[in-house]
């Protein structure tokens, strides 16, 4: 006879171990988070065949483009070290496009612009050399030549030009600015028939998702603009992806409702297609981002989250019917379509981001590749509670909580886990629920995560994403304490071992959390923001302006930008902090990070400061990313009494006599 199931409950308790949180041994080690880990991006469809973009950590952070033929080979269409990569707003995207097999993109080296014939490894430029970045590419092939915005760098002493230009295809090296005035472009696109070309602008102060203007234009037969017009948006209209039908229709995403919702130009007017309480759109930080395609006249293929889940469907366009699919799917972007078939990425809670496609008549997707190699093992994986919690000025925020989890251990009797408090980037952006092996890095050896949604975040309605607005360093920070005093309130962290975690404009959260309450015992900054005033004098023209909005202008609040900055009210800081920062970062320079540093260490409070040499905003190489999260773990480690079960090389906390 078999054992009995209280048999087997009582053999897998004994094969447990009794050891404190944080510090359980874990398979999901530094290592494994960048081991055969790439980051998928920019799929492509081109007839039978299929392309991606893999950043390789393992490689440098190099883009590889990839493709997939109809025969199902896969090969790089570029050997290394040719990196796929455009730095135009300095967050890039839309780096590549690919018509009948011909592929052109933009090389992180240079910048330029290259064509890619099939069957060749050989890059051939399409520019010419000179201060420029180029993205959001196009191709108009009834004209032979490529659309896509232009970063023009070459005037010294002056904010760089944005214009939307024609690259010549017969006469490499002959480029003509189609359209410019406008502080940022994105999104220019023909139409099947190529009378009419569509693009967005927005102006400072705007952010894309504040306020944008979607234009439509003629074109005469040499592809000049006349009878330009704008269709939709506005200062307080965001408009995302225009995009032209088969037939000819074009189609864009609007919030004008409150809402991110899919309309459609009728010539006059725009009609809702599917209204709906959720968001058919993301914040548009990098140029190329695509949450619906056209599978033939009649459906879409789209993707819109509701409550901190995305969800991916088929839409009706003849009836406006909202048929779900792959319901198992919680993260999906990236979709780009061809006749009856579509790409996508997407994860859940289980599996890391899978480059899937979708095929009519299909009842699964397919999977086409993978960003691990070596997935993690499901048995240490825990999986995310939506929560929601009342902040402590009345209102509400929302997040995803994981508990400490790991098969192989137990916590001493009574013990209560330390929590870790993620605030994600942006600060407009969001946290999703699907697999981050990072998260699962920390609760895999019995730490507690939070993962907020603070008010300001994407994916709830324009209301609650404007709620920062004048009010970034005090809403965010008001939240992510909430979500602590909850969480510790209830009696599922340890009242005092509360840490906070973010990198960029997280990192600020973080650091105004440490500065201006008391809630938390330890802090990590990644490429974090101490001085709002530095941010708003020295960062790219891209988020030059940002600050309007999140704290008001400057010079003019000048004041308010001062008392929101911890850097000024260090000596409130009674906390260790662990700082991490690339040296070469040009959008949260190192200067900001050694103030901090050096403002802990002269108020006498223990710091470890970790930099990175040859990295920038964000860890993109393999032995950085690893070593960042091995020195995090031993600063906690040395801060809350447990001793990580990992070897590895503990991080050097400075320990300041106080003053």
């Amino acid at each position: 006879m078999g054992d009995s199931p209280l048999s087997i409950i009582h053999a897998c308790k004994s094969m447990t171990t009794t050891a404190p949180y944080g510090s359980w041994r874990s398979p999901i080690t530094a290592a494994r988070l960048t081991e055969k880990n790439v980051r998928l991006s920019e799929p492509r469809i081109d007839g039978g065949n299929s392309y991606w973009l893999e950043a390789r950590p393992e490689e440098g952070g190099r883009n590889a483009l990839v493709e997939l033929n109809a025969k199902g080979e896969h090969r790089d269409l570029l050997p290394a070290p040719h990196s796929v990569r455009t730095r135009a707003n300095e967050y890039g995207g839309g780096s590549y496009t690919v018509y009948a097999g011909h592929v052109y993109c933009v090389l992180d080296a240079d910048q330029r612009v290259y064509r890619l014939e099939a069957g060749s490894a050989t890059p051939e430029p399409v520019t010419p050399e000179g201060a420029y970045r180029y993205a959001d590419l196009h191709l108009d092939y009834r004209r032979h030549r490529l659309l896509c915005v232009r970063e023009d760098h070459t005037v010294n002493g002056v904010e760089e030009r944005a214009e939307i230009v024609a690259i010549d295809l017969l006469e490499p090296g002959n480029v003509e600015v189609l359209v410019s005035g406008a502080d940022f472009y994105s999104n220019p696109r023909i139409s099947p028939d190529g009378r009419h070309m569509s693009w967005l602008c927005w102006h400072h102060p705007q952010m894309p998702w504040d306020g944008t203007e979607c234009h439509l234009a003629r074109l005469d037969s040499h592809g000049a603009i006349f009878d330009s017009a704008v269709i939709a948006g506005g200062p307080d209209e965001s408009i995302f992806q225009p995009q032209w039908s088969p037939d000819g229709q074009l189609y864009f995403v609007s919030d004008r409702s409150g809402w991110w919702n899919l309309y459609r130009w009728n010539g006059t007017g725009s009609d809702a297609l599917c209204p709906m309480d959720a968001e058919f759109a993301t914040p548009q930080w990098v140029f190329g981002m695509s949450t619906y395609g056209f599978l033939d006249f009649h459906n879409l293929l789209c993707t819109y989250t509701r409550n901190g889940r995305w969800h991916l469907a088929r839409l009706s366009l003849s009836n406006g019917e909202l048929t779900p699919l792959a319901e198992n799917l919680t993260d999906v972007s990236g979709i780009h379509c061809g006749p009856g078939r579509g790409l996508l990425l997407g994860a859940s809670p289980k599996q890391s981001a899978t480059l899937w496609r979708y095929t009519d008549g299909d009842t699964k997707l397919k999977a086409l590749a993978h960003a691990s190699a070596k997935p993690l093992p499901e048995a240490y994986l825990s999986l995310p509670e939506a929560v929601s919690f009342a902040t402590q000025d009345g209102e509400q925020a929302h997040g995803h909580f994981y508990p400490p989890h790991n098969p192989d251990y137990r916590a001493p009797k009574d013990s209560l886990p330390p929590l870790l408090v993620v605030c994600h980037g942006g600060p407009t952006g969001a946290t999703e629920s699907s697999l981050n092996p990072k998260i699962q890095f920390w609760t895999s050896r019995g730490f507690a995560v939070l993962d907020v949604n603070y008010r300001g975040s994407t994916g709830y309605g324009r209301p609650y994403r404007d709620r920062l607005k004048g009010n970034w360093g005090v809403t965010d920070v008001i939240d992510v304490c909430s979500g602590a005093r909850h969480l510790a309130k209830a009696a599922r962290a340890h009242p005092d071992q509360l840490a906070i975690r973010g990198s960029s404009a997280g990192g600020y959260t973080v650091l105004a959390a440490l500065t201006f309450t008391d809630v938390f015992k330890a802090g990590a900054s990644l490429y974090g923001i101490g001085d709002l005033e530095t941010l708003a004098r020295d960062t790219h023209k891209f988020e030059s302006r940002y600050l309007d909005s999140l704290i008001g202008p400057y010079p003019t609040e000048q004041a308010t930008y001062r008392a929101r900055s911890p850097i000024h009210a260090i000596e409130q800081l009674r906390c260790p902090v662990i700082v991490l920062q690339g040296l070469q970062d040009k959008v949260v320079p190192p200067s900001q990070a050694e103030a901090v540093v050096d403002a802990l260490t002269a108020k006498g409070i223990a710091n470890a400061y970790v930099t990175f040499a040859e990295e920038g905003h964000g860890f993109r190489q393999a032995d950085s990313i690893q070593r960042a999260m091995e020195a995090e773990l031993s600063f906690y480690g040395q801060i809350f009494g447990f001793t990580p079960a990992d070897p590895l090389e503990p991080v050097a906390i400075t320990r300041p006599e106080a003053h």
